[in-house]
């Protein structure tokens, strides 16, 4: 069978695999090497590691890439993008999102070195509006906490016609719901730490591209800035992809539930929830404390910070000094895990009590 017409769970457990040779293992070893033997393919581990490839293999499987770098985070491989644009470049980018994201975008506006105009991404003909006369689009989509959905087929085929760059981060949704690069994006950004990887036990990031002369720049800028993965957590994370559908597709399906029952809880102001993923903000009746309140007061959920593991989180979110103003003081964002969706609704239940 042609790996093109393989579904995404089987690409997750078959691709980044050595070949079926008699009496070999199944699974590539860590190449825990800093130092290679001149002449060969890898020059210095800076520059490359036998572990990182079968990452980069299995992420460009799932999104449909042609190449994938792997970096030592998600904030690296962001910097890495932005890295390329021109001094002063026009950048199209939502007012809200991940708050590493913001905090960089926000910073490069101030000092000058991109002009950054900053929109409601869920705000199409705002969107549209901004693009004219802009070098690069940056799409999330759904947003980090506020879970805002962008028309992302329109966005990005506007920036298109207009030949913007398109760059977007898919962590939350991840390819088992889009795969951005079919929409025309040039990159595709995954915090592997999220739900990639699942285990909350490495920090990694990813850039997935078509474009072979993109790949090429950047792979040059990891080169230079040195944002080289472990290659003990690229083997972590490959284990951890083996098992991303079967775990995103619980995890989504607790959310689907817990968020319809926060829906109808009397502690619960509002919720937000696109109807897919695996992450449910909602806003409580009460103030910043009463939300730190409840995210202390559960058993099952940690109070911790971060996404995507086979545990569940939550977060008051506002906790954060770099997290965007428009997110409500009392917002607590629920990373859906695992777990049986009863245990962690009587434990949900039970925190909210101390509302």
């Amino acid at each position: 069978m042609a790996a093109d017409d393989l579904r995404p769970e089987t690409i997750a457990i078959s691709s980044g695999r050595p070949p079926h040779l008699a009496g070999e293992g199944i699974n590539l070893p860590i190449s825990l090497n800093s130092t290679f033997v001149a002449g060969g393919p890898i020059s210095y581990g800076r520059f490359g590691n036998e572990t990182w490839h079968p990452l980069e293999d299995a992420i460009s499987a799932l999104e449909e890439a042609d190449s994938t770098l792997l970096f030592s985070s998600g904030m690296s491989a962001i910097t890495a993008v932005f890295s390329l644009l021109p001094h002063g470049a026009p950048v199209v980018a939502s007012h809200e999102g991940y708050s590493g994201t913001m905090s960089l975008l926000k910073r490069h506006h101030k000092d000058g070195r991109l002009e950054v105009r900053f929109v409601d991404i869920t705000d199409t003909k705002e969107v549209i509006s901004q693009l004219q006369g802009a070098a690069f689009l940056w799409v999330e989509s759904p947003t980090n906490p506020g879970l805002g959905v962008a028309d992302v087929a329109v966005i990005i085929g506007e920036a298109k016609k207009r030949n913007l760059g398109a760059g977007f981060d898919n962590t939350f949704a991840t390819p088992m719901n889009q795969k951005p690069l079919t929409f025309g994006a040039d990159v595709v950004m995954h915090s592997v730490t999220k739900y990639l990887a699942g285990h909350s036990d490495v920090i990694l990031g990813s850039l997935s591209v078509k474009d072979p002369a993109l790949y090429a720049r950047l792979l040059d800028a990891r080169t230079s800035f040195g944002a080289t993965a472990g290659p003990f957590e690229a083997w972590l994370a490959l284990r951890g992809i083996r098992t991303f559908p079967l775990r995103f597709e619980k995890a989504q399906s607790n959310a689907a539930v817990l968020a319809k029952n926060l829906a109808s809880h009397s502690s619960v102001s509002n919720v937000r929830y696109p109807g897919f993923g695996a992450v449910v903000s909602f806003e409580i009746k009460g103030d910043a404390e009463a939300a730190e309140r409840v995210c202390d007061g559960a058993t099952l959920i940690v109070n911790a910070t971060s996404l995507g593991g086979v545990e569940s989180t939550w977060e008051r979110r506002r906790r954060w000094e770099l997290e965007s103003q428009s997110i409500p003081e009392n917002l607590i964002r629920l990373s859906v895990g695992c777990e049986h969706v009863e245990d962690l609704w009587a434990d949900i239940d039970t925190a909210l009590a101390k509302a």
